[in-house]
């Protein structure tokens, strides 16, 4: 797929936002538009998550959950692209729930409405799902250390995104298998990720080529 002139919305967190990056125009949705001549909606709000909460968050702004603001939306996209899980796994309460949930208060319930909504709003549209990207407490079964419950680690919830994706026919980009960004490496950190969660402006970087690969080959 040529992308010039593509209307893209990206629906995210704090990494589609740009935190990270020394600029706002060198997140990788500013990178596509300027580089690649598309059209690019960034929808991305830090510290949300795919699923909603049953206990309010200290900051209100980390309850505008995927679910709940895929609708609010431009409906004229050519492309939709959703990055987010990582808060899901790193501060939600939400647990990680099955397959066959179709509830917004587990992870999985979340993905399967909001795949099935963005069916339904964009039809003729490509949805398009990113992984999470791999991030140094990945390993925990408390996430970024703010839970008090233990839930799956990075990878379960990195599945759950593939799996639900595979059961709607969406094509995934798995940034979490090969975006070349894994923190935990010393000289990655240093180099793409410093904080060990949030691409730099160089991260961002190679985020857009990755993207952009995908895009084209669609």
């Amino acid at each position: 797929m040529d992308i010039r002139n593509k209307k893209i919305n990206f629906l995210g967190d704090s990494i589609t936002e740009g935190h990270g990056c020394a600029d706002p125009e060198n997140c990788f949705a500013a990178r596509i538009a300027r580089d690649y001549g598309a059209v690019c909606r960034n929808y991305g709000i830090g510290g949300t998550r795919i699923a909603r909460q049953k206990q309010p968050s200290e900051k209100p702004r980390h309850d505008l959950d995927f679910v709940d603001r895929y609708a609010d939306m431009d409906p004229d996209a050519d492309i939709v692209a959703v990055f987010g899980g990582v808060n899901d796994f790193g501060h939600g309460d939400a647990p990680l729930g099955f397959m066959d949930d179709r509830t917004p208060y587990t992870f999985y319930g979340a993905l399967h409405l909001l795949y099935t909504g963005l069916i339904e709003r964009y039809p003729a549209a490509k949805i398009v799902i990113l992984t999470t990207l791999h991030c140094c407490f990945e390993e925990s079964r408390y996430g970024s250390g703010q839970k008090t419950v233990p839930s799956g680690l990075l990878i379960d919830y990195v599945r759950a995104i593939r799996q639900v994706a595979e059961y709607y026919s969406l094509p995934v980009l798995d940034l979490y298998a090969a975006s070349g960004l894994q923190p935990n490496v010393p000289v990655i950190r240093e180099r793409y990720v410093p904080d060990g969660l949030h691409p730099n402006d160089e991260g961002h970087r190679v985020l857009a080529e990755r993207i952009t690969a995908f895009f084209r080959s669609l």
